[in-house]
């Protein structure tokens, strides 16, 4: 292992550029923070091109660094040094500079779900990590959402990233190209017409979660069916991932019914 001392490295700044959304586009890269994400994102054949350790965590992790080594070169960095990549609000032991995970997508999503203008880092990253648990075939994020390689989206997700695939989208038609037409389109709205759990989420389906202030947009919301979730004491709305989670894992429920029927 090589070390690096100073800030000015061009590994080190190349890797400080990667928090900003266009270098991560030009570039085809994103940065994996902390030892749990870099751990899984092995395990899951992400392919890394750099990786910055504290002379502490190598220490302590002998064996995952001749991993990573047998992948890509590994430098040793300082603990201010390594903050100069970092993202996150407590500092890391490792940050790993990797290709970002282009899965194949689906011939026909069973069970699709589209973003529309969920902003939030944390919703992102956690309505991947719930898409991926519930069994989503893609995710695809349209005009208007957060980048879904944003290091804080990634962190939440917990290397759903490596599992489920996903596409950025800037235009809507580049959406509807992606979707099957053997698809129903769901919208989530609290005004929804048809209970959530009232869906047959056993065929082919797509769910749009929407804006956390202004949910989807009216454009959407007259293409599909608004869905809702019943809610007592006077309670308006849903953090849009409480809302995600508990749609997904009923569309999740039914399909797993329908498999043990059909056995």
């Amino acid at each position: 292992m090589k070390e690096i001392t100073s800030s000015s490295n061009p590994q080190i700044k190349l890797a400080g550029k990667l928090r900003r959304r266009r270098h991560r586009q030009a570039h085809g890269l994103c940065l994996l923070e902390g030892m749990r994400l870099v751990q899984d994102a092995l395990t899951m054949d992400a392919v890394f091109r750099t990786c910055f350790i504290t002379v502490a965590a190598a220490d302590a992790q002998p064996d995952l660094v001749a991993q990573i080594e047998r992948m890509c070169p590994v430098y040793l960095v300082a603990g201010e040094i390594l903050n100069k990549i970092s993202e996150t609000v407590s500092p890391q032991s490792i940050v790993a500079v990797a290709a970002m995970p282009a899965l194949s997508l689906p011939p026909v999503g069973a069970l699709s779900l589209v973003l529309d203008g969920v902003q939030d880092p944390g919703n992102g990253g956690t309505l991947l990590r719930t898409a991926a648990a519930a069994g989503v075939d893609q995710a695809l994020f349209g005009p208007g959402c957060v980048d879904p390689f944003n290091s804080k989206v990634i962190r939440a997700a917990m290397g759903a990233h490596f599992r489920l695939p996903i596409r950025v989208l800037a235009q809507w038609q580049a959406v509807w190209e992606i979707l099957s037409a053997e698809q129903t389109l769901y919208v989530a709205c609290a005004e929804g017409r048809v209970l959530y759990d009232d869906v047959d989420w056993g065929k082919p389906s797509v769910l749009v979660l929407g804006n956390e202030a202004h949910g989807s947009s009216s454009q959407i919301r007259e293409k599909g069916t608004t869905v809702a979730i019943p809610m007592a004491a006077m309670t308006e709305s849903l953090n849009v991932a409480a809302a995600g989670a508990i749609i997904l894992f009923e569309a999740a429920r039914q399909r797993r019914l329908s498999k043990r029927r059909a056995r």
